[in-house]
């Protein structure tokens, strides 16, 4: 198993290392092991990661050792596509570089655009970390100047891509010096992810540690046949048969994700909603009540969950299956980090038939089949949530597949 001494083995700053120590890191992972020093050599690199795999240290290592706080001005750019995600980099590099003369400044909308200005004129702000919108309201302003930046990283670039970001992203690469060096991560790889990396990675080397595929290899996924109004119900009975410890339910609306909130509040279970439409005042507070173990069930849409660094996830609900396969393994990875297992359990309505078609063809691993568990006594409403989304047809029930994509058979209750 890898150790911190094999960060000893970068010839790295020894303050550097100190905040190393200091974080409490034990182990390489494999991402970090195989990214640290082609980067520190000055390689573009592409790195397919997602959230929680510990791309932050294998990119943001190698970006501290580089800068040179003697120097004015910011070295160091990271993009990122949420809030929460920019916050969650930015208070890495803090405890990185504690023991060094260098800060990295969180930059995102929401907060206020001066205290911002105030940062980043701190002579020892030499890395901004950002999403793409607010850091182009800031480059309009003229109160940054990316001239000198040395290093740029594009953290979840898929996500970004699939919030809209990709004029901003030209834009804010546009005004980057040539001459630097690019590091890309991605959960996916998209043809639109591979045309960026052509256009801005110059001979890149390309690490593919952590696909959709691996991410999941710890997930126990389970598949429910539910009709749209038996959803809730279905979902209480798990809540009190499987005694879930910290969940994260998934719906496809924001104003669903309200909703089922509200509806197991009336029903006495704990539960706090996270969507774009919230104050990020009301984001933190679900996400700290969420860590902190104050609610158990967090209702998240996948926009607001993408970016969120959450341990110890016991299961992942799909109360409403995504509309792209690949979104599936996004969201079930959540609850397989750091070795651990987990549990994943996806209602599956008739609309669903072809995102289950597709994830099936996507994956080698086994999707069992269950029923809803049996709770004698539990007195629950059936509740029809607004705006179900209509999917691609549901012709038939699916079947149970084994790991060689072989048919257990169809319960037929359509």
């Amino acid at each position: 198993m890898s150790t911190t001494g094999q960060f000893e083995a970068f010839d790295l700053d020894p303050r550097l290392l100190q905040g190393i120590k200091d974080m409490g890191f034990d182990e390489l992972f494999p991402i970090q092991a195989e990214a640290i020093a082609p980067i520190l050599k000055g390689r573009d690199l592409i790195g397919q990661a997602h959230t929680g795999s510990g791309k932050t240290l294998a990119y943001a290592v190698p970006m501290l050792q580089n800068i040179r706080p003697e120097d004015n001005g910011i070295q160091g750019l990271v993009l990122a596509p949420t809030r929460e995600l920019a916050e969650q980099v930015a208070g890495e590099f803090t405890k990185l570089a504690r023991h060094l003369r260098i800060r990295a400044v969180p930059v995102y909308g929401g907060q206020s655009i001066n205290l911002q200005i105030d940062r980043l004129q701190d002579p020892r702000a030499k890395i901004i970390v950002a999403t793409p919108g607010r850091l182009t309201d800031h480059m309009e302003r003229r109160t940054v100047r990316l001239d000198r930046v040395k290093f740029v990283v594009l953290d979840e670039a898929d996500r970004m891509l699939d919030m809209g970001f990709i004029d901003d992203i030209n834009y804010i690469l546009n005004q980057v010096p040539k001459s630097h060096q690019t590091a890309l991560f991605s959960a996916t790889m998209p043809e639109e992810i591979v045309r960026l990396s052509h256009r801005y990675l110059r001979n890149a080397i390309t690490i593919f540690i952590d696909s959709d595929e691996l991410s999941v290899d710890t997930v126990d996924q389970k598949i429910v046949q539910v009709e749209e109004d038996e959803k809730f119900r279905v979902l209480c009975s798990f809540l009190e048969k499987d005694l879930i410890s910290r969940g994260l339910v998934f719906c496809a609306t924001k104003i669903r994700c309200d909703r089922l909130a509200q509806a197991l509040h009336a029903n006495r279970y704990d539960a706090m909603a996270i969507h774009g439409d919230l104050s990020q005042r009301q984001r933190d507070m679900a996400i700290n009540a969420f860590r902190t173990g104050k609610t158990g069930l967090l209702i998240a849409t996948d926009v607001a969950a993408r970016g969120l660094d959450i341990p110890k996830v016991s299961h992942v609900i799909n109360y409403d299956m995504p509309e792209e396969p690949g979104m599936y393994f996004h969201r079930i990875g959540r609850t397989a980090r750091a070795g651990r297992r987990g549990i994943a359990i996806s209602f599956l309505t008739r609309e669903d038939w072809a995102v289950f078609e597709g994830l099936r063809r996507m994956t080698s691993a086994t999707l069992d089949e269950i029923s809803p568990p049996d709770v004698p006594g539990l007195n629950i409403p059936r509740i029809h949530l607004p705006g179900r989304p209509m999917g691609g047809g549901g012709r038939r029930p699916p079947r149970r597949y084994d790991q060689r994509g072989r048919s257990r058979g169809r319960r037929g209750r359509w």
